[in-house]
């Protein structure tokens, strides 16, 4: 039955199902005429019905919309829309193709072909299709975000295709690399003491967004439909299914008492350059949602072709109704902005000091509660400890970068990794800023895993066809005498005690800790430090290293609980803060007790964590030198005897105890191994 058709609303944005109908809205700036297309859902190679929209009454502004009367959620639907093609002037309207809705909530991928969008001529028997969605109604079941405090909060990041797709994960097949395989696997995030997951983009992205067609794009930085959950990871072929079996995940996590983080691309989208494929932005307003330069050329400040006019004013709107619709009708608890730095680029790509965007989202009211978190910097600038006010949290590339120049070695580190340790306030300048909002992390999905760290010197991506070019070249890494796989004793030993103390100074800095999925049992790459197009075993988690590093998993799961339950690690201000503030004394040293050496040669470091408050001091000593050395302790207080808690140099399970199991330490100096840590505690 054709559906009849009235004049609609230009607000809101996206199709908005009513009883009696939907209404659908798109902003247009110089489109000389648009086309909604409706197909069926078992054959959407050709449309059901075309709505040429009149100018002269569904135009409102820049606002073309109409009213489709009986249309509910489920229908299939895209955009076309004319006016000028000329790339020489910024424009790319094109007819011929068949745009996503920016506001679409579900996608159809079955019949995409990416080619398609960048040839001349028709593609919509091969274009994306947006999906109709609302007007039904999901059970919550008295789900709310959970909002974990960032001084109580263990993040991990994982990636939602790789954590279940491996064979050996025991996840129903059907269910593999699913969101209902990651429900699957909740028990184990919740046993290792995981309470906030870091999803990478689960934003629909383009998985034919790669250099070389024979691979796909595991990693989802191509986004393409900003409100949509990615189909790619659902069980079921019905897209409304996928929105659902995504707050079913959620829904899932919250009960286990682990929030939802997700990793959002707002700074470029998968319509690539100038030789990109037109999927939707770019045929809608080209001119308004990139950044152009003074000859219409795309900026390039992402790396990948172009980058987003994030703080255009309809742009500005389209994210800000995208973070509150993932809190509104997701439940999502927070938000890692990726190139977060871009956002605070004019629309002539200029940093400036208040960018606009950055401001509204830190103040909206509705996200209030949400984590919102900055990977600080973008392929042109570095703005780490200095991103705008006072919500922001941000990843702390130089906690990582620092850290493993510190545990390897290298000269000069001493006076930086006692920085780090502290919430790195030579970065973080302000005074009453929450010192958790320093994202600590060691590793992350770009770059090595642990593992790999400790075990190359250099990057090993020639399975990624680029020849070995892509990925970064410094990685402060060190392959502890081997490269790569070995059978060497001893630089196995030395590599597991290298993961260790990686993992022990992560887990006793002051900060929020953030872990990259199965490195508590050692997962490997090979050495592929970009494994951005590797959607195999290479990138996926091998669950047969459960079994295989149960010493390492025993490790990690203590070291989180310590973590938890030690209330120097949970304090809303910087160590050694002014005493009115109640923050706890950090008295820093080296192999003699409150005698840091500073020195460019120096290896050594220690520090006392005290507060009158508490009832036990902690006493954390780290040796980077290659040989042995005694550390003084501080004396005993108050008839309470030093116990070792850590010590990464001694086998599973004297490597870690809990107070009551920890040996007592009686003298006033403790053995340190080369390349270890050893921590203490004096009573509870």
């Amino acid at each position: 039955m054709p559906h009849a058709s009235r004049t609609g609303q230009s607000a809101p944005l996206g199709a908005t199902v009513y009883p009696d109908g939907t209404n659908f809205s798109i902003f247009s700036k110089y489109a000389s005429a648009v086309e909604l297309l409706l197909f069926k859902a078992d054959d959407h190679s050709k449309p059901l019905q075309v709505f040429r929209l009149n100018p002269e009454t569904n135009k409102t502004f820049y606002y073309w919309h109409i009213f489709l009367e009986d249309v509910q959620e489920g229908q299939l639907y895209g955009w076309k829309i004319y006016g000028p093609y000329a790339p020489e002037i910024g424009y790319y309207f094109d007819g011929n193709k068949l745009l996503t809705d920016p506001y679409a909530k579900a996608v159809v991928m079955d019949t995409y072909d990416r080619e398609a969008a960048k040839r001349p001529g028709d593609n919509t028997a091969a274009a994306i299709k947006s999906v109709v969605v609302g007007g039904s109604t999901y059970d919550w079941e008295g789900d709310r975000p959970l909002n974990h405090p960032y001084s109580h909060s263990i993040i991990y990041e994982l990636h939602v295709g790789g954590f279940t797709k491996h064979p050996n994960s025991g996840v129903p097949d059907d269910l593999r690399g699913t969101y209902r395989g990651l429900i699957e696997k909740i028990p184990y995030l919740k046993e290792l003491g995981i309470n906030s997951v870091e999803l990478m983009p689960v934003q629909q992205f383009d998985p034919a967004d790669v250099p070389d067609p024979s691979r796909t794009n595991y990693w989802g930085y191509a986004p393409i439909a900003l409100f949509a959950p990615h189909t790619g990871f659902a069980s079921t072929q019905d897209p409304i299914g996928a929105v659902h079996e995504f707050r079913d995940m959620v829904k899932a996590l919250h009960r286990a008492g682990i929030e939802v983080i997700l990793d959002v691309v707002f700074n470029h989208t998968g319509e690539g350059g100038a030789d990109g494929p037109i999927l939707s932005f770019k045929s809608i307003e080209n001119r308004a949602y990139y950044m152009l330069d003074e000859q219409y050329q795309y900026r390039n400040y992402s790396g990948t072709g172009n980058t987003l006019n994030t703080n255009h004013s309809v742009v500005r709107r389209l994210i800000r109704d995208c973070l509150r619709y993932w809190v509104d009708e997701m439940h999502v608890d927070g938000f890692r902005f990726d190139l977060a730095s871009i956002l605070s680029r004019d629309e002539n790509g200029r940093p400036v000091q208040n960018p606009p965007i950055l401001w509204e989202i830190e103040s909206d009211p509705v996200l209030a509660p949400t984590k919102i978190i900055a990977e600080a910097w973008d392929v042109q600038q570095y703005q780490l400890g200095n991103f705008v006010g006072d919500k922001w949290a941000e990843w702390n590339g130089a906690y990582r970068d620092d850290m493993r120049r510190f545990l390897k070695s290298d000269q000069g580190m001493v006076p930086i990794a006692a920085n780090r340790v502290n919430a790195s306030p030579d970065l973080f300048r302000k005074l009453l800023r929450d010192p958790n909002r320093s994202i600590n992390f060691i590793t992350c999905h770009d770059g090595f895993t642990l593992n790999d760290l400790v075990s190359y010197d250099q990057k090993h991506n020639w399975a990624n066809g680029e020849g070995n070019r892509d990925g970064h070249n410094d990685n402060h890494s060190w392959n502890c005498g081997a490269e790569g796989p070995t059978q060497d004793p001893e630089v196995l030993q030395l590599r597991q005690r290298q993961v260790k103390n990686h993992l022990t100074l992560l887990l006793l800095s002051q900060g929020t800790p953030m872990l990259l999925m199965g490195d508590e049992v050692r997962r490997s790459q090979q050495g592929n430090n970009n494994a951005y197009c590797q959607d195999n075993e290479l990138s996926w988690f091998d669950w047969d290293a459960v079994a295989q590093q149960q010493d390492l998993l025993r490790f990690v799961k203590a070291l989180i609980q310590l973590n938890l339950n030690t209330p120097y690690f949970q304090e809303h201000f910087y160590w050694n803060s002014p005493k009115a503030l109640g923050g706890s004394r950090c008295r820093m040293g080296g192999v003699r007790n409150n005698q840091p050496d500073w020195g460019h040669d120096s290896h050594t470091l220690s520090y006392t964590l005290k507060n009158n408050n508490y009832q036990y001091r902690m006493h954390v000593m780290v040796n980077t030198f290659w040989e042995h050395l005694n550390f003084q302790i501080p004396k005993p207080k108050g008839g309470k005897l030093w116990r070792r808690i850590i010590n990464t140099a001694a086998e599973s399970p004297q490597d870690i105890h809990t107070f009551e199991e920890a040996p007592v330490i009686r003298g006033g100096s403790v053995y340190v191994n080369a390349r270890s840590v050893v921590v203490l505690v004096d009573g509870q």
